[in-house]
């Protein structure tokens, strides 16, 4: 595995979907506090982080469920998106979430991989935990394979 730890300086000789990010997130990857912290083009794999703040808190005190489940659909969409050709897009088809442990504010680690890709469709999977490792949800999804419509 080629891992390659992101430097806002190299950010323009990263593939398109990650000097996408990291030039301009969206207002979704804003609110979640993500950062694109390594990838891997030829193994389809993404490191994420979240700074996970009180806006994604529940009543409880926990971040909300959604919000765990937008946290592992980023890095779904990174993995699959590393995989992309140029003028091609993946959108996501399906997603399971599993809720394994309480996701409490600070620091939330990501990691997504594309599991296989096929012409069509490709099945990716990603995990997140906190800072001290613990295993918080994991996901699976399917993404479909297609021209961009301009």
């Amino acid at each position: 595995m080629a891992l390659i730890r992101t430097e806002p300086e190299k950010v323009e000789d990263y593939p398109p979907n990650i000097r996408s990010m990291m030039k301009k997130p969206s207002p979704a990857a804003r609110t979640l506090g993500l950062k694109v912290e390594a990838f891997d083009v030829e193994g389809g794999y993404a490191e994420l982080s979240f700074d996970a703040g009180e806006g994604l808190l529940n009543k409880w005190g926990a971040i909300q469920g959604g919000m765990v489940a937008a946290m592992l659909d980023e890095a779904l969409a990174h993995a699959a998106g590393l995989t992309l050709s140029w003028g091609e897009i993946c959108p996501n088809l399906e997603t399971k979430v599993s809720f394994l442990s309480v996701a409490r504010p600070g620091r939330l680690l990501a990691k997504g991989r594309m599991v296989k890709r096929g012409k069509q469709v490709g099945f990716v999977e990603a995990e997140l935990r906190d800072e001290a490792g613990k295993l918080l949800a994991t996901a699976t999804g399917t993404v479909a394979f297609m021209a961009a419509k301009g």
